[in-house]
């Protein structure tokens, strides 16, 4: 690590519920611009460390900042404004509005006008609308949505579903982007999309991904460095090379090699 102040900063987080320890004082970094995968087997901690860093638990012990600023008692909705964006494993849309609506539900925390000035829609009102429009349009094209932009959400396959609570999260201008299992669900031709989706994401909007995933062909890949969890505790962390040859990573995930075993045993569950 530089001497730059992380834009992501894990120090000792401690989760209880009730007498089971969820996270057992877990510290790890995440830098400007990187891709850190988040691996474990089911139960490791990892969606629990999630809601910790969005906000939806409140860790009992350590610290959780972002760009040297601690998130300790921010309540969720604050995270947006942040930079913090979130996709969950189940998918989370209004299923009754159209995909561009959806897509719109993520600025909310962007515009700065207040309740009167909405209320008699004053020009401001209007000016930001209008860029909030444009936003939608443009993530609408990258991730190639155009062609279901006015249908309603239901009934849209699970893939593009994917995409449109991917679109909803980048529309609010995050620093840092958490991915929770974005390929569960996904066929293999998907996931190789998913793959140079996240790479394009990266560059175009100059953020990081921090990316909880089971497949772990997809995390070694598009990983710039991996961290592992098994029972709350960090095991492992570094390239994804070291990783996945990691001893105490092969024996948590009982494979003679990580990806194979794991993989499949995921992919016929």
């Amino acid at each position: 690590m530089s001497s730059e102040v992380p834009l992501l900063s894990v120090v000792d987080v401690v989760k209880r519920f009730g007498g089971v320890l969820a996270l057992g004082g877990v510290s790890f970094e995440v830098a400007d611009r990187q891709i850190c995968g988040l691996i474990g087997p089911n139960g490791s901690g990892k969606t629990t460390l999630f809601n910790c860093i969005s906000g939806i638990y409140r860790a009992d012990g350590g610290h959780i900042r972002l760009l040297g600023r601690s998130l300790a008692g921010l309540p969720r909705h604050a995270m947006s404004g942040l930079g913090i964006g979130r996709t969950f494993q189940n998918v989370a849309l209004f299923r009754t509005m159209t995909v561009r609506e959806n897509v719109l539900v993520g600025a909310h925390h962007l515009g700065r006008s207040g309740f009167i000035s909405n209320a008699l829609a004053l020009p401001i009102t209007a000016a930001e609308e209008k860029r909030a429009g444009a936003a939608a349009d443009e993530l609408i094209a990258l991730l190639h949505l155009e062609a279901v932009a006015d249908l309603p959400v239901m009934g849209q396959p699970f893939g593009t579903q994917k995409r449109i609570e991917l679109a909803r999260a980048l529309i609010g201008r995050p620093k840092l982007l958490l991915l929770d299992e974005p390929a569960a669900g996904l066929n293999h031709e998907e996931v190789d999309a998913l793959g140079e989706l996240f790479h394009r994401i990266r560059e175009h909007f100059a953020l990081s991904i921090l990316l909880v995933e089971h497949h772990m062909s997809l995390v070694m890949r598009v990983s710039d460095k991996v961290v592992a969890l098994e029972f709350g505790m960090k095991i492992a962390e570094g390239l994804p090379s070291e990783v996945q040859s990691h001893p105490e990573v092969i024996r948590a995930y009982l494979g003679d090699t990580v990806a194979p075993a794991h993989e499949e045993a995921h992919e016929a569950a």
